[in-house]
């Protein structure tokens, strides 16, 4: 397994190291201290499984340093490290697509977590987006104990139903049938541990799934 690691502080970066490790026998860290860095690391290796940028680094402004990340390599799942848990940034980054935000303060045992659902195709989301829950105070980890993982697909379909569109306009859109997109949804009720369409949808809307991306 290889993993792109890329913050600009020293002495974080050697205390996340043997985080990283435990996600796989043999893990190779690629390790990045600012933008430029990381875009040449993601150039010089194709086959990187993931790739966990800190938002503030030096090189590009923030947001958009990850969204230049995503743009230039598509094909690299990012998840993001920050200091910050500001509900303003994690909704954007979520809607640029990254797989999840997690906070530098959380405890080590959580950002494993976090990281194996991301190398999974989960999207984890950190419980300060999900303060009008049942459980508010709590880690949320979407795909772990009695909760699921949301495939790629599953959270295409979270997206559009963000926008408050119906099944059949959900279907038409990602190209399957009505009756795919209600398995789908069925699935995504019970990961968010909603009961309701409109729980689910209010929901999906405060992650900031519900822009044009």
């Amino acid at each position: 397994m290889r993993i792109l690691f890329a913050d600009d502080h020293p002495l974080f970066r050697e205390g996340v190291k043997p985080v990283l490790s435990k996600l796989a026998t043999e893990v190779e860290i690629i390790e990045a201290t600012d933008y430029p860095a990381a875009f040449e690391a993601a150039r010089q290796f194709e086959d990187i499984d993931l790739a966990l940028l800190d938002l503030c680094m030096p090189g590009m402004s923030g947001i958009d340093g990850i969204a230049g990340f995503r743009a230039s390599f598509p094909h690299i799942p990012v998840g993001v490290l920050s200091a910050t848990d500001e509900r303003m940034s994690i909704q954007r980054l979520l809607g640029k697509g990254v797989l999840g935000y997690i906070c530098k303060s959380s405890p080590s045992e959580v950002i494993l977590s976090a990281l194996r659902l991301m190398l999974a195709g989960g999207v984890y989301i950190p419980p300060t987006m999900l303060d009008n829950q049942p459980g508010n105070g709590q880690t949320v980890v979407l795909g772990t104990g009695q909760q699921e993982s949301l495939t790629r697909r599953q959270v295409e379909v979270l997206r559009e139903l963000a926008k408050g569109l119906n099944n059949k306009q959900i279907a038409h859109n990602l190209n399957v049938t009505e009756g795919t997109v209600k398995i789908h949804l069925a699935t995504i009720f019970r990961a968010l541990n909603v009961n309701s369409r409109t729980e689910a949808l209010l929901l999906a809307q405060k992650m900031g799934l519900g822009g044009a991306g």
